[in-house]
Parts: C-alpha cells; sequence; structure tokens
C-alpha cells in the first residue's frame, strides 16, 4: 500500500528521485514520460551517479521497456545535448552513426558510396566513440 501511494504522490507533485525510477523498472511497472525524462535529464546534467544509471540500465535490461517508452527514451535522448546547424547547406544529408570502436569498416565504405549519389554526409562523431585502450 504504502508504495503505491508514494507512486501515486510522485505523479501528482512530479517529483522523482533516480531511486522511484529505478525501482519502477524493477518492479515491471511502465515508465511515465515525465519519469523518462527525469532520469536522462538528471543524469546529463550530472545530478544522478552513474551507478545510479547503471542501476537503471541493468533493470531496463532484465525488464525491457514497452514500445511508448522506448519512444519516449529515443525523443528524450534526442533531445539532450548540443545540436550541430546544419540548415544551410539545402541539399539532402543523411548521418550514418557508429557506436566507435575497433573496426568500424562500414563508415569508411558508406559515406563516400552515398555521396557519390549527391547526398551530404557531415560524418559528425563525438570524443567519446574513439577506443580507449588500457
Amino acid at each position: 500500500f504504502l508504495r503505491r501511494f508514494l507512486t501515486l504522490r510522485n505523479l501528482v507533485t512530479m517529483t522523482f528521485t533516480a531511486l522511484d525510477v529505478i525501482g519502477k523498472v524493477r518492479d515491471k511497472q511502465e515508465l511515465s514520460t515525465a519519469e523518462i525524462e527525469f532520469i536522462v535529464n538528471e543524469y546529463t546534467a550530472g545530478n544522478v551517479p552513474d551507478y545510479q544509471m547503471s542501476a537503471f540500465l541493468m533493470a531496463v535490461v532484465l525488464n525491457g521497456m514497452s514500445n511508448r517508452e522506448i519512444a519516449d527514451m529515443t525523443k528524450v535522448m534526442t533531445d539532450s545535448g548540443s545540436k550541430a546547424d546544419l540548415s544551410s547547406i539545402s541539399q539532402v544529408k543523411v548521418d550514418k552513426h557508429s557506436s566507435g570502436g575497433v573496426g568500424d569498416k562500414v563508415s569508411l565504405i558508406l559515406a563516400p558510396l552515398v555521396a557519390s549519389f549527391g547526398i551530404v554526409v557531415p560524418m559528425m562523431s563525438g570524443r567519446g566513440l574513439g577506443m580507449k585502450p588500457g
């Protein structure tokens, strides 16, 4: 009863903690859009520690997400961070995103092939995508 009351209180007041969100995923309860926004935005702001985000992600791997949760997570992740303004390029633009690491042979072949058809391929990447030997 108490857990249900606290969950209802959180939805009314829209206040969450990382532990609330982790607990819901652990207990196989569907997250609200607000809870997904909270966990992503608070993590990227540095307010949720890595170990709690790891626990959240482990719970998601073990218990899955609904199609709506996946769509919400994708939108929130897409809206986070900075964005490059490519509006000055009038042609069709595409991106082939790589998770990085050793052996990404697809990008080296695909980007020039697509560009040969007149499509702009900016080939953006982040510093975090490189290999970190150690």
